[in-house]
C-alpha cells in the first residue's frame, strides 16, 4: 500500500509564483469499485507556504481513509452484485466445516432473499448495501404489513451476505456498522408474538375425528413434545422395552435423513404409560419407520398437516410441543428434566446436575407425575376398548 504511487497527492494554485493569499488545492488518486483508480481534487484554502498545503492535504487523506488497507479492500474488489454473493453465501452454509448449518434453516433464508431481499437489493453492488439501502428495505416491508420477526429474520440474511465477502486472509471486505434506530429496525414484542397452541378439549377432538396413523402421529407429538421431523424420523428400534423410553438420534427433512436440530435434540424421552400402551398396539409387527408411506418412505409433514387442518384446527405441528411444555410446567416438572425432553440447551445448573439426567428411576417418576394432559384410545381395530385419563399431577 505505502508505495503504491500517487497516494501522497500533490498540492498546486492556478496561480504562480506560490501566493499565501490564493485558492490552493490537492489531488489524489482513489481507488473505485472495478479496479479502476481517478484522481480526485480537494480545497484547501489558503495556504501560506506549499509545505504547509502538503500537511493539510495529508491531513484530508489520513482522515478519508483513502490510504487504508480496508479501504482499498473494498475499492479494489470485484464488482460483485449483492445477488451474485447471496449465491456464495448459500452454497457455502451446508458444506463449511464449523457449524454447518441444516437444510431447513438454508431453505427459510432462501425464502427471505427470493421473497423480499433480492427482488429490491439483489443488482446493488455488495460496497452499496450499508445502512441507507437496509433502511429503505425495512421500509418496503414494515409498509407491506410484515410483522415484526419477519422483519428481524429477512434484515439478518442481508447482514449475513454483506459480512460473508472476505478477503484473502479472512477480514471482511465490507465490515458494517449496523445501525439499528438508523434503520428502524423493529424490536420484537415476544409477548405479541403468535403462538398458536391447543386446549386438552381441542386435542382430544383431534384425536378423536383422525384416522389411526394421524392419531398416534399427533398423541405422540403432544405427549412427548418431539419436533415434527424427529418423531418422521422415528423407527421401531428407537423405542426401550414397553415403549416406556424414545430414543431421538435423527430427524427428517423433505424426505432425507439428517442429525437432529443441536447435539442437546439428541435425547431419551420418558413415555407416559397411556401413551406407551398406544404405542405397543402401533409398533406391534412395524419395522423400519413408524410414519411411513406405502414404499417404507418417511411420511411428509404436508400429508399431516393436511389431516390437522381438516380437523378445524388451524395450528401448526408446534402446537403440540407446546402443549406438552404447558402440561409439563403445570405438574413443575424440573427444568433439568423439561429441557432434557425437549431437547432445548443445558445451562451450567443442568450440567452440574446431569447425573439426574442419567438416573431412570428419577426420571419415570417424574414422567408418570406429569402424566399425559388428555386422553387417548388404542388403535385396535377388532374391538373397543376403554379410553385412558391421564390426568396431571
Amino acid at each position: 500500500m505505502s508505495r503504491r504511487s500517487g497516494q501522497a497527492g500533490s498540492v498546486f494554485q492556478r496561480s504562480k509564483p506560490w501566493n499565501p493569499t490564493a485558492p490552493t488545492y490537492g489531488k489524489f488518486w482513489i481507488d473505485v469499485p472495478g479496479g479502476v483508480r481517478r484522481q480526485k481534487t480537494v480545497a484547501l484554502g489558503p495556504c501560506a507556504t506549499r509545505t504547509i498545503a502538503r500537511q493539510r492535504l495529508r491531513l484530508h487523506i489520513e482522515q478519508s481513509g483513502v490510504n487504508s488497507k480496508q479501504t482499498f479492500y473494498e475499492t479494489t474488489a470485484p464488482a460483485t452484485t449483492f445477488k451474485q454473493q447471496s449465491d456464495q453465501w448459500l452454497d457455502s452454509l451446508a458444506t463449511r466445516t464449523r457449524k454447518p448449518v441444516k437444510p431447513a434453516t438454508i431453505a427459510g433464508w432462501q425464502q427471505a432473499l427470493h421473497a423480499w431481499v433480492l427482488p429490491n437489493i439483489g443488482d446493488k453492488l455488495l460496497a452499496e448495501v450499508s445502512n441507507g439501502v437496509l433502511r429503505e428495505l425495512v421500509g418496503k416491508m414494515t409498509a407491506a404489513g410484515l410483522s415484526p420477526k419477519t422483519i428481524v429474520n429477512y434484515s439478518q440474511v442481508v447482514k449475513q451476505v454483506v459480512a460473508s465477502a472476505v478477503n484473502e486472509n479472512g477480514d471482511q471486505i465490507y465490515p458494517r456498522v449496523w445501525n439499528h434506530d438508523f434503520v428502524g429496525v423493529p424490536i420484537v414484542d415476544k409477548n405479541k408474538q403468535r403462538r398458536p397452541t391447543l386446549t386438552q378439549t381441542e386435542l382430544e377432538e383431534v384425536l378423536t375425528s383422525v384416522k389411526d396413523r394421524y392419531r398416534v402421529l399427533f398423541a405422540l407429538l403432544a405427549g412427548t413434545g418431539l419436533r415434527i421431523g424427529e418423531a418422521l424420523g422415528l423407527k421401531t428400534t428407537d423405542f426401550g422395552p414397553e415403549c416406556r423410553i424414545l430414543h431421538v438420534n435423527r430427524s427428517v427433512w423433505h424426505g432425507r435423513e439428517q442429525t437432529p436440530k443441536t447435539s442437546n435434540a439428541i435425547r431419551v424421552v420418558d413415555i407416559p404409560e397411556p401413551l406407551a400402551w398406544m404405542l405397543r398396539e402401533f409398533v406391534a409387527d412395524k419395522q423400519g419407520y413408524l410414519f411411513a408411506t406405502a414404499n417404507g418412505t418417511p411420511l411428509q409433514p404436508r400429508n399431516g398437516l393436511r389431516v390437522l387442518h381438516a380437523t378445524g384446527k388451524q395450528v401448526g405441528f408446534h402446537a403440540f410441543r407446546r402443549y406438552r411444555t404447558a402440561v409439563l410446567r403445570k405438574a413443575q416438572i424440573p427444568e433439568n428434566l423439561i429441557g432434557l425432553w425437549l431437547g432445548h440447551g443445558q445451562n451450567l445448573t443442568d450440567r452440574y446436575a446431569a447425573q439426574l439426567r442419567d438416573d431412570v428411576a428419577y426420571r419415570i417418576e417424574w414422567c408418570k407425575r406429569a402424566g399425559l394432559g388428555f386422553s387417548v384410545v388404542t388403535l385396535l381395530h377388532s374391538k373397543v376398548v376403554s379410553i385412558v385419563e391421564a390426568r396431571v399431577a
